[in-house]
């Protein structure tokens, strides 16, 4: 309470802001009173975050949204990933050079809910018995093995996914990947009305969330982990999600970042691709007053939502794929310069209330980082996982795999993978997926598979062109 008074000292702030401020003050003074005191710094370092966040949340009530006007796509201005120079594979001393300077992040904070599955998403089996978290690995091992190096394995986990995380690590000893893990931080829930936390108990779990990926920058800062890999020698990190099959290490990529002048470093790379039919909810990149940003589509204004899904203005979104140079991410938190548009989650709980969890996305830190770019890479870098529409297309004979590296089969003779609608009432969950398929059907001259009702699938099925079934 008194380190926020301090904080406000001087600033000229509504009344409705500072009452918010001052009394979310005083709910954190009593989270803290209620810390076991082995918590209390973790803990306190945690709340200066949150108060932080919400801080900005308050700020953002009362300034405009997004003015539309100063809105411009981004997509002529992006990195062309055709243009980089190609670094031979087989030369293995300088490949090896490269990865020496790499550490590996894979965001790992989600769980199963949205394909019915309890637990971490990352445990789910997408590729016979092979999970998410298993064909990571088999990347890494393959590329340690092959180049002489080792390439870190870094899990940003939740509090919802850490424990069951920590138990199943024990089957990759002996993988030649070294493998860390640390949480990402834990915020109070807050009322959706008060807007204050719906509780100050920290055993109550139900009252706390993780506030999505844009808190990585910090926690990996508070983990020290973002310290020794620094005295290492490490110089860049690659973060995505572990639920993106095609997010692996890239050498091109890191060549390019590794080979900009000393006195002009690239900080700050994220990967976009051409948007298709089933991107136009993703985030595109813009320039907004002089700067390169990320635009969400929960920052557009209502009137402009129809604009912004337009594959004809914003022609690219963003895959969450990002290489971020280490020394950058360790200057910017220590001068506490953070401040990504705030996220409001809305949500209802199961005993009907209404909460709110603010959020950041990492994408957005883009506008902090100096030499920023964007890079528009091809479709292969981004196959994401959410929905079991996602699983029958990485399960099919659509890819091939090596190494853990799923790539489209060359007996494709069309471009990009067919648009498939799964429907949620019979389709959601992985187990009732499952039982619907006698065998994985033939996906090879498919283009567009709409599903709906209650529909199962025999063994040795072929679907071509267009196939909608309703039942």
């Amino acid at each position: 309470y008194t380190q926020t008074m301090a904080d406000l000292k001087g600033k000229r702030l509504s009344v409705v802001h500072l009452d918010a401020t001052m009394d979310m003050a005083l709910e954190i003074a009593e989270i803290m009173r209620k810390c076991p005191a082995e918590q209390k710094q973790e803990v306190a370092t945690q709340m200066d975050g949150f108060t932080r966040l919400f801080t900005r949340y308050i700020d953002d009530r009362s300034n405009p949204p997004v003015q539309w006007e100063k809105v411009m796509p981004a997509a002529k201005s992006m990195q062309s990933y055709d243009s980089l120079s190609t670094v031979d594979p087989d030369n293995i001393e300088a490949v090896r050079q490269h990865l020496e300077k790499l550490v590996v992040v894979k965001l790992n904070g989600g769980l199963g809910t949205s394909m019915g599955c309890k637990g971490p998403k990352s445990l789910i089996a997408v590729r016979g018995e092979d999970t998410f978290l298993d064909l990571t690995v088999q990347q890494l091992q393959a590329l340690n093995l092959k180049y002489g190096v080792s390439v870190p394995l870094v899990l940003m986990n939740s509090f919802n996914t850490h424990s069951d995380t920590q138990k199943i690590l024990w089957k990759f000893h002996g993988s030649g990947v070294p493998i860390f893990t640390f949480q990402q931080s834990c915020y109070p829930r807050v009322s959706g009305e008060s807007l204050m936390p719906i509780d100050t108990d920290l055993e109550n779990k139900e009252a706390w969330y993780p506030p999505g990926h844009g808190d990585f920058y910090e926690a990996f800062y508070n983990s020290s982990y973002l310290t020794k890999f620094i005295k290492d020698g490490k110089k860049y990190v690659f973060v995505s999600n572990i639920d993106n099959l095609g997010a692996n290490v890239d050498i091109n990529i890191l060549n390019f970042l590794l080979s900009q002048p000393a006195d002009k470093p690239c900080e700050f790379m994220t990967e976009v691709t051409d948007k298709t039919r089933a991107d136009v909810k993703g985030g595109t990149l813009i320039h907004y007053e002089g700067k390169l940003r990320l635009l969400e589509i929960a920052q557009v204004p209502k009137d402009y939502i129809d604009e912004f899904t337009s594959v004809s203005k914003f022609k690219i979104f963003n895959t969450n794929n990002m290489w971020v140079n280490l020394a950058a991410i360790k200057r910017l938190t220590e001068q506490k310069a953070w401040n990504m548009e705030v996220i409001c989650n809305q949500k209802v709980t199961d005993k009907g209330m209404h909460i709110v969890q603010l959020e950041t996305a990492a994408g957005a830190a883009i506008k902090h980082f100096e030499g920023a770019v964007g890079i528009n890479v091809p479709r292969r870098r981004f196959l994401p996982v959410k929905l079991t529409s996602d699983l029958l297309l990485v399960m099919s004979n659509l890819y091939t795999i090596k190494d853990g590296t799923l790539s489209l089969s060359q007996k494709r003779q069309f471009p990009g993978v067919p648009l498939i609608k799964l429907g949620q009432d019979k389709f959601k969950k992985v187990k009732d997926f499952l039982l619907r398929f006698g065998t994985i059907p033939d996906l090879l001259e498919l283009d567009h598979l709409t599903v709906s009702g209650d529909v199962s699938f025999g063994k040795n099925i072929v679907l071509k062109g267009t196939v909608i079934i309703i039942a």
